[in-house]
């Protein structure tokens, strides 16, 4: 069942200190004023800010899903299609990323470890 973008706003607006706004003229949405995600110009993937660690799990375990273009190669980002994407999947994600980009004391007042999922918390993500 494809993700639409008001369920991913709900999603990122449910995160502390996560602020919505514009990002190269489409919906983007920032952590006290440090990029998160945007949507893209096709209205259908997310550019999400990861590192390249979880970056790669992702983009091996589910490449219909998690996909970079050249032009993100060397940016800790990675794309996601929302059509394919499962919507608890894209909870944890977005958590992952937020908890990368929060500072310390708000990534605090969600509790659970800070960052570092990446290559240790790959199990539980889908490795079909």
């Amino acid at each position: 069942m494809p993700v639409d973008f008001e369920t991913v706003r709900q999603l990122a607006l449910a995160l502390p200190g996560v602020e919505e706004g514009t990002s190269y003229g489409t919906p983007g949405f920032r952590v006290r004023g440090k990029f998160f995600f945007r949507l893209r110009e096709d209205g259908e993937t997310l550019a999400l800010k990861i590192d390249f660690d979880t970056r790669e799990v992702l983009m091996t375990a589910k490449p219909e899903t998690f996909y970079i273009t050249d032009h993100y190669r060397g940016y800790p980002s990675v794309l996601v299609r929302l059509a394919t994407v499962d919507p608890g999947e894209l909870r944890e994600v977005l958590e992952e990323s937020w908890r990368q980009i929060a500072p310390k004391r708000l990534a605090a007042s969600l509790g659970g470890q800070r960052g570092g999922r990446g290559v240790k918390g790959a199990g539980s993500w889908p490795t079909s």
